[in-house]
């Protein structure tokens, strides 16, 4: 399985913007070939940024997921934004 877990921290001048496509990204995402859970939620300490997890059945369904990501309409409203990741490979 592949693990991703950080956050985004999202400029207060952007922040409409992202909490409006983020339901839309959840939902597709969760609905991907391989995606086991998927959450983004609102840190409660830090103004704008969200603590995301993902958990993908393998290498593959996590590939396709960030292809996937990259030409959507998320990518398009998040570009640049900061991001922190750490993605771990989990034995099963």
């Amino acid at each position: 399985m592949i693990k991703l877990t950080g956050y985004i921290d999202v400029p207060a001048d952007r922040l409409k913007a992202v909490v409006e496509a983020l339901p839309d990204h959840i939902a597709l995402t969760r609905a991907e070939t391989g995606c086991l859970s998927f959450e983004v939620t609102p840190d409660a300490t830090h103004q704008g940024r969200f603590q995301v997890a993902e958990l993908f059945v393998d290498r593959a369904a996590f590939d396709a997921h960030q292809t996937r990501t990259k030409a959507s309409d998320w990518a398009k409203v998040t570009n640049g934004i900061p991001r922190q990741y750490e993605i771990e490979d989990i034995p099963e």
